[in-house]
């Protein structure tokens, strides 16, 4: 067998493909990072509780976070490279003009815009001071939500401009979704246990 030819022959990869496995990642990142940044606001111990032993959150936060970036630009950007469907730049900056379900892809780039936000005002965060860095890192929550739309209701295989909710790719994303408000509602309550025990 000509090993050769049968690579030459065998069809790459297609961009709308590898764009909705970025998504994807970008979502299970998404969820990491979110559920890691809860065990933080909730002073979660990882020597007291589970590993019992000395490990870095913040550290995990900030790769889970710039891998969640990355993933996130990185789904758009491959629509470039699609044939069938034309995307152009500005239909990723201003998705209001894109050729296929301009409303999802408008909250997927505002997400988009969010976290990037949130993520430039961590870099200055102590010439902006504490407080308003605080305030700002709160867009993670509406930025979580405008991805989970946009994750959930785009047809990620770009054909109808449908989504079928019981494709096992939006299962994830609901899955995905389901624990972040889990864990959003446990935290809560956690913190709030803590205020009566303080005050």
């Amino acid at each position: 067998i000509d090993r050769a030819k049968t690579r030459r022959s065998a069809p790459l990869m297609d961009p709308v493909e590898i764009s909705a496995d970025a998504g994807l990642v970008a979502v299970g990142l998404a969820t990491a990072n979110f559920c890691v940044g809860l065990l933080i606001a909730t002073r979660y111990s990882p020597v007291k509780c589970w590993p019992h032993r000395q490990f870095n959150l913040f550290w995990l936060h900030r790769c889970t976070a710039y891998a969640t970036i990355a993933a996130t630009l990185v789904h758009p950007i491959l629509l470039l490279f699609v044939s069938r469907i034309r995307f152009r730049l500005i239909d990723l900056l201003m998705p209001v003009w894109s050729p296929l379900q301009p409303l999802q892809n408008s909250l997927g780039a505002v997400a988009l815009y969010l976290l990037l936000f949130v993520l430039l005002t961590s870099f200055y965060r102590l010439k902006i001071g504490r407080v308003l860095w605080r305030r700002s890192h709160w867009l993670v929550y509406p930025a979580a939500l405008l991805l989970f739309i946009h994750g959930i209701f785009t047809d990620s295989e770009l054909h109808t401009g449908h989504a079928d909710l019981l494709d096992g790719e939006k299962v994830f994303v609901e899955i995905c979704l389901l624990i972040i408000l889990a864990g959003s509602v446990i935290s809560f309550r956690l913190r709030r246990k803590r205020l009566r025990v303080s005050a």
